[in-house]
């Protein structure tokens, strides 16, 4: 891996049944992964048992969902939060994977693909970004937002009129990639220490 090679986690953020946040991220990563200079880590929460009470000590089963899960978190050296918005804000299935997890966000850039109704998960992502700093991440300020994007996929789940959320991602990914560059330097040269 050179230098300016950047590993990203791309985290599907719904855990609901019917979900549809598996063909954005399914998208995205394939966008992502065009670029030569990102390794992409797809995430699926649904894939973790992660219950919603906070413990000292985890029981059996989320130990091991933790045991799984963190070690990928840690290896990130980005994140991309791919995430609806429900009731205005973003989904219980969101919180819990942060609240369970901190030191591996500490001093790394978190961007954003959002998608939901007329806002396209944008107020979401403004209550996401007040959270990530309390955990010492940087969040990039431009985003991928769909609204209403149901209708907008094909039966391979691409996007059928492509050219304006493929703008969007590159400018995202130049800054996530710009700041993991400028992080994991600063970090190498000084560990950071919240």
């Amino acid at each position: 891996m050179s230098p300016a090679h950047i590993r990203v986690a791309i985290i599907i953020g719904s855990v609901r049944e019917g979900r549809f946040g598996p063909t954005i991220a399914n998208w995205f990563a394939d966008v992502a992964r065009h670029r030569g200079d990102l390794d992409v880590d797809l995430v699926d929460l649904a894939d973790y048992d992660l219950p919603a009470r906070l413990t000292d000590e985890p029981g059996p089963e989320v130990a091991a969902a933790l045991g799984v899960l963190s070690p990928r978190l840690a290896k990130a050296d980005a994140f991309v939060l791919v995430t609806p918005e429900y009731n205005h804000s973003y989904p219980a299935s969101v919180k819990i994977a942060i609240d369970w997890h901190t030191k591996e966000w500490h001093a790394k850039p978190v961007a954003f693909v959002s998608y939901g109704g007329h806002a396209g998960g944008m107020r979401a992502v403004e209550h996401l970004r007040t959270i990530f700093a309390e955990l010492h991440a940087t969040t990039v300020r431009d985003t991928v937002s769909l609204r209403s994007p149901w209708g907008q996929f094909d039966e391979r789940n691409g996007l059928v009129n492509p050219a304006s959320a493929n703008a969007s991602a590159k400018v995202m990914l130049d800054q996530l990639t710009w700041w993991a560059i400028a992080l994991k330097e600063a970090s190498a040269k000084r560990p950071y220490t919240a």
